[in-house]
């Protein structure tokens, strides 16, 4: 998926003209803490709350004060996972999207960026967790597949887990059978080593009731 594919108009950027304290309506408005000035489609940089709240006179246009903006963006055909890494990385509640010529065309907000990836993650299908740690030389896709789908079952979603201090990895894997002990069994023969497994039942309300309560944080 593709920048573009998550672009929302809901929340307006602010132009020079607009006061702080209209910005900071519209911050808790859209739960947000940035917001894009723009102005005749030029990205001008995001303003945060903080940055606002530290305006002599708030209620004055946003034009007036000399701002020193950043200017953090990704191109629309960059992929998502740029979109992820620049919210993390500077810590951002909205990612201003623009095209080839440096236009702006919208913003993803953190929360649309996290529902997409508990719907992509298959966080809402039924199925079991496995987690494997192995060495990253050992680490085989096409083995754990197949041990698997030997087992009558498929992969729904995989991501690794790196470990910054050692050259060891963890692999969490969500299969669609939530009886996953014939597929703990494979693993164990293959001398692969199982750090952890959830049966369905013992994981879903666990993960949603996280999750919720991360999409809870996000709207504070």
């Amino acid at each position: 998926m593709l920048s573009e594919d998550l672009i929302s108009e809901t929340i307006p950027p602010l132009k020079t003209s607009d006061s702080g304290l209209k910005a900071l309506t519209w911050m808790d408005e859209f739960r947000v803490s940035h917001l894009p000035i723009v102005n005749n489609n030029e990205f001008l940089g995001l303003i945060s709350d903080s940055d606002i709240l530290d305006l002599n006179e708030p209620e004055a246009p946003l034009g007036n004060h000399p701002l020193s903006l950043i200017r953090p963006f990704v191109h629309a055909k960059e992929h998502i996972y740029e979109v992820l890494k620049l919210a993390a990385k500077m810590q951002l509640t909205l990612i201003p999207v623009l095209d080839d010529h440096n236009h702006y065309l919208g913003n993803i907000s953190l929360r649309s960026l996290v529902e997409h990836f508990s719907s992509t993650a298959s966080v809402q299908h039924p199925g079991g967790i496995i987690i494997l740690e192995l060495n990253q030389n050992d680490y085989s896709l096409s083995q754990i597949a197949r041990i698997v789908e030997e087992n009558d079952a498929k992969i729904m979603s995989l991501y690794i887990s790196d470990h910054s201090d050692s050259t060891r990895i963890e692999l969490t894997i969500k299969v669609n059978r939530e009886d996953i002990r014939a597929i703990l069994a494979s693993f164990q023969r293959y001398n692969l080593d199982v750090k952890a497994s959830f049966q369905q039942s013992e994981f879903s309300e666990d993960l949603r009731n996280r999750f919720d309560l991360f999409m809870n944080y996000i709207n504070m």
